[in-house]
């Protein structure tokens, strides 16, 4: 099941590099039906918050009808950010699955431990590596043309090059 909803985030993240945004797909699902989807809009809205989990997170809010999303899994092509795992942890989603580990900007297990931060009144399990090759593929060519476009991109040394499947509970 966890490879079929990160299809759905990996189709999110070709839609935002057509639209020349990072390409980072959501999916959300609910009792086995995708119940919301999402990529990077960032540049299209002008809003540093519209990442791919956070408008996701929204939607499914909304067709849930409720801010608490306790029955709810997280699907996202690269491991969330501070914000986004912050936001992740406000709406109590118990699960959140992504195909790469960023360990230089990751907010969710790397860099910062937000999802299993025990000063929180919630936590997360965790899986990393579902997909894992297809994600970093894309990501690596999206910065791979940056970099030749305009000379700039993402640090080299470790950027999305985790070890492979990991998890937490």
């Amino acid at each position: 099941m966890d490879e079929l909803f990160m299809r759905a985030a990996l189709a999110q993240a070709r839609a935002a590099a057509e639209d020349g945004e990072v390409p980072v797909g959501c999916a959300i699902a609910r009792g086995g039906h995708l119940i919301a989807k999402a990529h990077n809009q960032v540049e299209r809205l002008k809003d540093p918050t519209a990442h791919a989990e956070i408008l996701a997170i929204t939607q499914a809010a909304a067709a849930v009808g409720d801010w608490r999303l306790t029955d709810c899994t997280l699907y996202v092509t690269k491991e969330p950010c501070v914000m986004c795992a912050g936001a992740i942890i406000l709406a109590r989603i118990p699960r959140v699955v992504w195909g790469v580990t960023d360990p230089l900007r990751g907010g969710a297990v790397s860099l910062f431990q937000v999802l299993q931060q025990a000063d929180l009144n919630h936590r997360a399990e965790w899986t990393a590596g579902v997909l894992e090759a297809e994600c970093r593929a894309l990501l690596q060519a999206f910065f791979r043309q940056r970099r030749g476009r305009d000379g700039k991109g993402p640090e080299e040394g470790g950027v999305f090059t985790a070890p492979s499947t990991q998890s937490a509970r």
